[in-house]
């Protein structure tokens, strides 16, 4: 693995440890939202087994893990341990016994070859600096007839309010990336032609919307200050960030409506299969 990518990693698994205690806030509840969706598209069938991968604080593994009873099993893998921990915190809430939590790079898998039913990934691929070589892993670790779905942002998604954040950042003078890991696969035929250089067949893309209303300004507030759009907010120093809190949040309150701010949650769900 290069240093560049190492530090990719490292860079993902800080922000995430850093958001974990607030992940699962009502602002982001796209997440658990599409997570079901994923796992009712996927159609889980008792008795199968399951890797989430980038499973986060587990909310596409527990709604695996109600499917699959009572012999099926899941396993979660994640890079950050305190979003593993908050998944361990979830599954036990909703006292489930067939959920297996692992710290583990998404790719280099420690499974055996031909072993899981099912593969998830809800807002995981895009993060990984080598796609390609990630899904040949990930095909590895399934059946023959194996079904890999996983989940991406199209470039509609929390817009306009996503770029009022860069561009109010940009102004006090942070220099931010041309591209955040999110763009990668805004398109479905980007995912599916990525899915299908790696080895998968029978590949397919659907966009739905995920959106909702949020109460207020705050809201998205707690949604960025929670998420991966945290990196770039702690871009600024404290005293900028104090700053910027003010004038965006004074921005994003003028676009209320009489139902409170829409967010866009335009999301891409790709599903695939390894060949018999």
């Amino acid at each position: 693995m290069t240093s560049e990518a190492e530090q990719i990693k490292q860079r993902t698994r800080d922000i995430f440890d850093l958001v974990a205690s607030g992940y699962d806030n009502p602002a982001q509840r796209f997440f658990p939202f599409c997570a079901d969706r994923m796992i009712q598209l996927i159609n889980l069938q008792p008795g199968e087994k399951v890797l989430d991968i980038a499973t986060g604080t587990g909310m596409a593994a527990i709604a695996a893990a109600q499917r699959v009873i009572p012999d099926g099993r899941v396993h979660g893998i994640d890079l950050s341990e305190n979003m593993l921990a908050k998944a361990k915190f979830n599954c036990d809430k909703h006292a489930l016994d067939n959920v297996d939590l692992h710290l583990m790079d998404a790719e280099q898998l420690i499974f055996r070859s031909n072993y899981f039913d099912v593969i998830t990934c809800g807002f995981g691929l895009f993060f990984l600096p080598d796609m390609t070589a990630a899904l040949q892993q990930w095909l590895r670790v399934l059946k023959p007839g194996g079904r890999l779905i996983f989940t991406s942002f199209t470039q509609n998604a929390f817009m306009p309010y996503a770029q009022q954040f860069r561009q109010g950042i940009e102004q006090l003078g942070v220099v931010l990336p041309t591209n955040t890991a999110w763009q990668r696969l805004v398109e479905t035929a980007t995912c599916q032609q990525l899915v299908t250089s790696a080895g998968f067949v029978d590949v397919q893309s659907q966009v739905a919307q995920m959106g909702y209303h949020l109460a207020s300004e705050n809201d998205w507030w707690e949604l960025i200050s929670n998420s991966g759009f945290r990196r770039f907010l702690d871009m600024l120093n404290t005293e900028q960030q104090l700053q910027f809190r003010e004038q965006h949040l004074a921005e994003i309150a003028q676009q209320k409506g009489k139902d409170g701010l829409w967010l866009d949650v335009e999301v891409i769900f790709t599903q695939a299969r390894k060949a018999n």
